[in-house]
């Protein structure tokens, strides 16, 4: 038995949580904030069986994709902010970062 936590991007949650489904894997969707951007993303937790695993992992790289976007930097904390001038900078977010865990135990009352 293995445990997947997969953090992804919130616009992919409900085209991977309906994927999910059609491939009959039970999921727990659970809101999160990411620390870099600081921005909503979504934490699944997935429990299966050991051979399930890649079939699990194929499904969540096939749904979340990594997009562009354009965010504006923080200004410097003790720097002098009046000659700072932020410039948008075009960073990489999105796509999975996944966790596979072994299940010591399992109940399900």
């Amino acid at each position: 038995m293995r445990l997947i936590l997969a953090v992804i991007q919130d616009q992919d949650s409900n085209k991977l949580m309906n994927a999910l489904v059609d491939n009959n894997f039970r999921a727990t969707k659970l809101a999160s904030t990411g620390g870099f951007l600081k921005s909503g993303n979504t934490t699944f937790m997935i429990g299966t069986e050991d051979i399930r695993v890649e079939r699990a992992l194929q499904i969540i790289k096939e749904n979340c994709r990594a997009r562009d976007q354009l965010v504006a930097p923080v200004s410097p904390m003790g720097g002098n902010a009046d000659s700072y001038v932020p410039y948008p900078v075009e960073v990489e977010v999105g796509g999975a970062t996944v966790f596979v865990l072994p299940v010591e135990q399992f109940h399900h009352f």
